[in-house]
């Protein structure tokens, strides 16, 4: 009875929740049950998936159990559990015996025994159902239940942003990763399945079915682990890289063999731009590898997923429209730039989902740099301004799992693109950027801690900066007119404090100047003014 009567106490203090944060911006209950650190979340600190599944392409149907290890950091009895419909958890047990579990909507409270501080659990967690059909995959996630061209089933799960828990049971909050995970897999006779981490043994059962089981030794985000089940066939390198040798593997189609040979010599030239940029690749021990999916592609922590046509660019179209983006592929560079921003560094919550993409879509451009240059690299960044909307701001809403606009991509790279000119140093530049994947190696952060790492490193006080391109929609204004030999500028549409230094040309001579919201002025002896492109500005002559 006391079981019942306190998760009844917990669904009504969460749904009043809830409703005083649905009545302030529109979010339901379960909105914040996803996206907020719950009491039933943060009195344990999750150290150890075991992700035991069979796989029935025919039925599109899952089962199995996941096992949960856990430390006790504060006394407390109920456990959150999420897992989303029409998914069911049947059964959770501890110490070989039932626990009794409440269910409301895609959360599962299990109701435990006295935990002490200290102590390291687990629990198992059994489960099954009809996970959701991805339709529109990566951006809907789910699974993908497609066949190859020669009728084997072809078979991959995605799930950033709407969680994991979409198709497997878990500790669905960003800020907690696992420390290490076991992936086992059944799925028929005759296929592969291809997971994170390294592969660890192939069990042949007597039912015409076979166990893949795979080890993640490093920690890993939930929406990271996945599932990509077809008729593979691989190849592999060794790359001799920072830390050593890195073991590449390629699992792809059977008759895209070929294919992928040629298109995938792209892959060491990533890692080799990419740790010259952002420092040494964060997961030796579990090797990396690129595979092959029915769907675009998504950044999956070293089982890193592809589905680009063996083309370069994106699907064929080059994002900037300037003729570099055709110069490499897309998703080779662009996904496993990720392994770095969103893998190695994982945002805390969702809304600071721009330290994933921002990064990573200025990873491109750091591409090119290393290959073809820096103005390479300026006019593809540049270029991609074209799709940014200023919809709404790049940082979303904390707590329940609302992510910023689209622009997070292409304006916050070119937000880092004009961070970079105004540190005048290319080195020191690298230097942060190797610097943040040191500082905040496998941790989740806050925006607050990535900008006050920044403004330490550069010795400048980034704070209206950042309020500027992060927190509003606003892109400055350099205003200016030319009168009697005098240059007049000013910026508009600010934020209060920003005053942004820019290069420009006056009379034909490169020098700074700083705008502010008021008037400024300067000696000039002709019309010849031009402002440099690299920042990411408007401009309007009067």
């Amino acid at each position: 009875m006391k079981y019942k009567l306190l998760l009844l106490l917990i669904l009504i203090v969460s749904t009043l929740q809830a409703q005083l944060l649905q009545e302030k911006d529109d979010f339901t209950k379960q909105d914040t049950l996803r996206g907020s650190i719950t009491p039933e979340r943060e009195w344990w600190d999750l150290t150890y998936y075991h992700l035991d599944i069979e796989v029935k392409p025919e039925e599109k149907f899952i089962s199995g159990t996941n096992t949960i290890q856990y430390k006790v950091l504060k006394p407390h009895q109920v456990m959150q559990i999420d897992l989303q419909k029409p998914m069911d958890i049947t059964k959770v047990t501890q110490n070989g015996k039932e626990r009794p579990v409440k269910r409301d909507g895609n959360v599962f409270y299990i109701m435990l025994n006295e935990q002490n501080i200290g102590d390291l659990n687990s629990i198992v967690v059994y489960y099954q159902g009809h996970p959701k059909e991805a339709k529109h995959a990566p951006w809907d996630g789910g699974f993908s239940w497609k066949k190859d061209k020669n009728g084997k089933h072809f078979i991959a799960t995605s799930c950033q942003g709407l969680g994991a828990s979409v198709w497997w049971p878990n500790k669905d909050h960003m800020y907690d990763e696992v420390d290490s995970m076991l992936i086992s897999v059944t799925i028929p006779k005759g296929l592969k399945n291809i997971s994170n981490g390294r592969l660890r043994n192939i069990t042949l059962n007597n039912d015409d079915t076979e166990t893949w089981s795979w080890f993640v030794s490093n920690p890993i985000n939930n929406y990271g682990v996945n599932v990509n089940i077809g008729d593979y066939i691989s190849f592999s390198e060794s790359y001799e890289g920072e830390k050593g040798n890195l073991d590449m593997y390629y699992w792809v189609l059977s008759y895209n063999l070929e294919k992928a040979k040629n298109q995938f010599k792209d892959v060491p030239k990533m890692m080799k731009a990419f740790e010259h940029w952002f420092g040494p690749y964060p997961f030796y021990e579990d090797s990396f590898k690129l595979v092959e999916v029915p769907y675009l592609g998504m950044e999956h922590q070293s089982s890193v997923t592809y589905g680009n046509q063996y083309k370069n660019g994106y699907l064929g179209s080059d994002l900037s429209g300037t003729g570099w983006g055709l110069k490499f592929d897309f998703i080779i560079i662009h996904e496993s730039g990720h392994e770095w921003f969103a893998n190695n560094i994982t945002n805390k919550d969702i809304a600071d989902m721009w330290i994933h993409e921002g990064f990573t879509a200025y990873s491109e451009n750091l591409f090119l740099d290393y290959y073809y240059g820096k103005e390479a690299s300026a006019e593809y960044v540049i270029g991609t301004r074209r799709r940014i909307r200023n919809d709404r701001p790049l940082i979303g809403l904390y707590d329940v799992n609302h992510e910023g606009s689209g622009d997070m991509y292409y304006k916050g790279a070119n937000m880092l693109h004009t961070l970079r000119q105004l540190v005048e140093d290319d080195e020191k530049w690298r230097e942060i950027l190797r610097g943040l994947n040191a500082k905040f190696h496998h941790q989740t952060v806050t925006t607050k801690q990535i900008e006050d790492y920044i403004s330490k490193e550069t010795n400048k006080d980034l704070t209206a900066f950042f309020n500027q391109y992060l927190r509003t929609t606003k892109i400055p204004t350099l205003e200016y007119k030319i009168e009697n030999n005098l240059l007049k500028f000013r910026y508009t549409n600010i934020v209060d404090g920003f005053d942004m230094p820019i290069e420009v040309e006056i009379d034909g001579k490169s020098e700074w100047i700083f705008p502010s919201s008021e008037w400024k002025i300067k000696p000039i002896k002709s019309d010849g003014f031009t402002i440099d492109k690299d920042y990411y500005i408007h401009s309007k002559k009067l």
